[in-house]
């Protein structure tokens, strides 16, 4: 089994590579350059962050909806959930929950994003 480079590590080293020569672009190429790098980035936040986000994001919605599942089918039912007012604002642990799920995915996705403090 090849261990080395892991993907985050590949994601990572191209990177620095594209910041290593942006300078030396024409200021359109050292935008887009700069656009790859930043999406490179997110590409490797979801690759060390992703999976334990989506299983804290699992263990919330099984508490909320009360039965396991996955990611996916339980989204989905939350999202059935809401649509037909079963659920609302004043279902305790709703809003606790998707503040949560929120925040590990701007972590990920947007991860200087300001928010209130916890």
């Amino acid at each position: 089994m090849i261990t080395h480079p892991k993907p985050q590590e590949l994601t990572e080293a191209v990177a620095r590579w594209i910041e290593e020569i942006r300078p030396s672009l024409d200021p359109r190429n050292a935008f887009l350059a700069r656009v790859a790098a930043n999406a490179l980035a997110a590409v490797t936040r979801e690759l060390t962050m992703g999976e334990q986000a989506q299983a804290a994001a699992v263990e919330r919605l099984e508490a909320l909806l009360g039965h396991g599942g996955t990611y996916a089918a339980l989204n989905w039912e939350l999202c059935e959930e809401l649509r037909a007012g079963q659920m609302d604002t004043a279902t305790p642990g709703l809003l606790m929950a998707l503040r949560a799920n929120v925040l590990d995915q701007l972590a990920i996705d947007q991860p200087t994003y300001r928010h209130e403090a916890s």
